[in-house]
């Protein structure tokens, strides 16, 4: 009887099923062949060169060009389409804007980050209505670029906080007209009513008017004021 029972548990043994072998999960993130191309364009070339030791220290991000002005940029990005661009915001040739806006005419979905010192809500609002799918100052924390650049790597809008709120002031208030903007610069330049008036070919009386809503508009009581509130928000460039 013992024998019958051990040769039946035994049996029972060899019936169960084998352990099945675990899937291997697939790992998270970038491979070594799988990094995020980035190209960097400023014309500040210390600016350049600390960018481009920040990023390559990244084992998930690689540098693939450097470009010193706008043109530059864009011949580079048609040359290697990066993952993403940073992209300064004032540069000789053809300025940030301008360039965002070539490079998208080639790729609408081109990734582009804007990295610049200028803060001012017209700068913000003129990048990211050229399609710019990021703002960043130069003063921020080097992990937050970092960040930014993958966010707008998987997709994603990178617009900090405080220069969002620039923004959206910027698109709830008053605008100035293409004709206003034109006084306004030559107003910067010292132009008197009268000059102006010449230089646009239209009436003293008109100019006067513009002048006006300028002030009404920055909330300035001054040419002075109004030349610095403009100049502060990128609305004209000296």
């Amino acid at each position: 009887m013992k024998s019958k029972k051990k040769t039946a548990a035994r049996s029972k043994k060899s019936a169960k099923k084998p352990k099945s072998t675990p899937k291997k999960v697939p790992k998270v993130g970038n491979t070594k062949g799988s990094r995020i191309t980035v190209l960097i364009a400023d014309d500040h070339s210390v600016v350049r060169e600390g960018l481009v030791s920040l990023i390559t220290r990244k084992t998930d991000m690689t540098v693939v060009g450097e470009a010193g002005n706008g043109r530059e940029a864009v011949d580079l990005w048609k040359q290697h389409h990066p993952d993403v661009t940073l992209l300064d915001l004032r540069m000789p040739e053809l300025d940030g804007v301008g360039a965002l806006k070539e490079i998208r005419s080639n790729d609408e979905k081109a990734r582009i980050i804007v990295l610049t010192t200028f803060d001012g809500d017209e700068d913000i609002y003129r990048a990211i209505q050229a399609g710019a799918k990021g703002y960043l100052l130069k003063d921020a924390p080097r992990e937050a670029l970092m960040d930014c650049i993958r966010r707008v790597h998987a997709g994603e809008t990178c617009v900090p906080v405080h220069l969002a709120a620039k923004l959206a002031q910027r698109v709830s208030g008053e605008t100035l007209s293409e004709r206003e903007i034109d006084v306004l610069k030559l107003m910067a330049l010292g132009k008197s009513n009268k000059e102006i008036g010449s230089a646009l070919f239209i009436s003293e009386g008109t100019v006067k008017s513009h002048v006006k809503s300028i002030f009404a508009k920055l909330n300035v009581i001054s040419r002075t004021e109004a030349v610095a509130n403009a100049t502060r928000r990128g609305l004209i460039q000296l």
